[in-house]
């Protein structure tokens, strides 16, 4: 083993070099298009705060519309987030929003609708009633959502007015947003940079100021990776809190405790009241209106995640940003955070990969790809990717080509086997966690990777994407800018049901080192 470890490892490192020289030739003359100003600062906001002065009638819910509206005018063209929206509709429910204010009590409507006013997105994942759910795929181009997702009808519940939904990969099974039905989402601070998947869209709206709040889902990291890139907040809760339902592609089994709706938001402020908002009556087993004192928390942190012969080693810029965090808790206060390492997680990519593709009852990639209407054959698929006749993405062809090679019965010696280290992974960290831990966890090793770039470094997900198979929640939180204009960022990650105590580290590493940074001009 020792011989293949090399021999992979080597390829790695060829691959990654081999992307970087592609990256320089591409973007080395790239002119990075900047946003434009913020026009009307109430866009820069909490959440919350723009609810309060809705609710108190110091600006009306139409004003606030009608700026997100501008906003993703003026950003839209520059980062192609926003795919379809409902603009109209949501001016009038805005009009409905400032009557009903004017005959109701404010006490009575901030407890019963914190969000009232408030304009939000979703990803092209979640089902918008009367705005295209396309997932990126082609032949969905023409489908319209019939019905509310769950969790779209929750927030509309707590008063939020959905503006549209935003860009994500095909079938969401990428950490690129891009698609052929709409193309490509651009990073917030640099074009040229990804925004990230399959929240991309998200991730690059929120933080240009387009959307107050998003919905995010998370199977893979798709909440955390694009909030990381693009420099906001991103929460993955835990599993069986928030429902699932009206979400596409629909999933199966095991994967559907794997999978998650979480906020996605510029302001920590913003992620309690949303995650109630979202969770409805579930929110009473997160404990999030519990104080939580940082003093009395267990914290753990693992610097490099894995030695993996198959993932980038952190970048060491990130590495410092997580010991500034580190530095920062145990002398606020007076606690040590205790370095540990896991074994099992250098075997995190096989671990993910044959626990997601062995799933009972599942369809297969190739069979969403035909919409379940057969398999998709790859060969033929990557031919007519080659002679640009084909309408699916290189990333889903080149992953249904990895099914294709890498197809096991889900009762075969080597899934098993990845099904117990899994389980004894699990409860490792389960034990050192228990009901007061943390741990402190590269939200991904690099930094925001060029435009295609992931396809020479795929696997980096896994930094995210194991713990979605741990089912734990994790709390993605912004720790300023990189020397190279991109944001810093890690997780924090607690046990299950214990969600309270990452939101908590959020609101203070956002007090400590600012949180969100404006990628705007001026």
């Amino acid at each position: 083993m020792g011989f293949l470890n090399l021999i992979i490892r080597c390829v790695r490192i060829y691959f990654e070099l081999l992307g970087q020289l592609v990256c320089w030739v591409r973007f080395r003359n790239h002119e990075n298009t900047p946003l434009p100003p913020i026009l009307n600062p109430i866009i820069q906001e909490p959440a919350i705060s723009i609810a309060t002065k809705i609710r108190n009638q110091q600006v009306t819910s139409v004003e606030v519309v009608k700026a997100f509206i501008e906003r993703i005018k003026y950003i839209n063209p520059i980062l192609n987030c926003m795919v379809d929206n409902r603009f109209d509709e949501a001016l009038k429910e805005a009009e409905n929003v400032d009557n009903l204010i004017k005959v109701s009590s404010i006490e009575t409507l901030a407890e019963t609708k914190p969000f009232l006013g408030v304009p939000f997105t979703v990803k092209d994942l979640i089902a918008l009633k009367g705005c295209k759910l396309t997932a990126g795929h082609w032949d969905r181009r023409n489908t319209t959502a019939e019905e509310d997702a769950v969790c779209v009808t929750a927030m509309r519940n707590a008063g939020a007015i959905p503006l549209g939904v935003t860009n994500v990969p095909e079938l969401g099974f990428w950490w690129e947003s891009y698609n052929t039905v709409y193309g490509r989402t651009n990073n917030a601070y640099q074009t040229c940079r990804i925004a990230g998947g399959s929240s991309g869209g998200e991730g690059a709206i929120i933080s240009a100021c387009g959307s107050a709040l998003g919905i995010g889902s998370d199977l893979g990291g798709s909440i955390r990776m694009p909030a990381f890139f693009n420099g906001i907040f991103g929460h993955k809760p835990s599993y069986g809190i928030v429902s699932n339902y009206g979400s596409y592609p629909v999933v199966h089994g095991e994967m559907d405790d794997w999978l998650v709706h979480g906020p996605m938001c510029r302001h920590a402020s913003d992620l309690i009241p949303m995650l109630k908002a979202l969770a409805g009556d579930n929110a009473k087993k997160l404990k999030l209106d519990m104080h939580v004192d940082l003093s009395t928390i267990n914290y753990f942190y693992i610097e490099d995640a894995f030695g993996s012969n198959m993932t980038n080693p952190v970048h060491p810029e990130l590495k410092t940003a997580q010991m500034k965090v580190i530095t920062h808790l145990e002398k606020s206060y007076n606690v040590k955070v205790k370095k540990i390492s896991l074994k099992k997680l250098e075997s995190a990519v096989e671990i993910f990969s044959a626990n997601l593709g062995s799933i009972e009852g599942a369809p297969r990639f190739t069979e969403h790809l035909t919409l379940l209407n057969g398999k998709k054959n790859m060969y033929t698929e990557t031919i007519k990717w080659l002679f640009r006749f084909s309408k699916h993405t290189y990333p889903a062809i080149f992953y249904g080509l990895f099914e294709n090679l890498t197809a096991l019965d889900h009762k075969a010696p080597l899934i098993l086997r990845n099904k117990e280290e899994l389980h004894n992974l699990r409860t490792e960290l389960d034990g050192i966690l228990g009901e007061d831990g943390v741990l402190l966890y590269p939200t991904h090793p690099t930094l925001t990777p060029y435009h295609d770039q992931p396809a020479f470094r795929p696997f980096n997900y896994v930094y995210t994407g194991i713990i979605n198979i741990l089912k734990m929640p994790a709390t993605q939180c912004p720790l300023g800018i990189s020397s190279e204009g991109t944001p810093l960022g890690i997780q924090v990650v607690a046990n299950h049901c214990q969600d309270h105590l990452g939101l908590a580290i959020a609101a203070e590493l956002e007090k400590a080192f600012g949180g969100w940074v404006s990628p705007s001009q001026g």
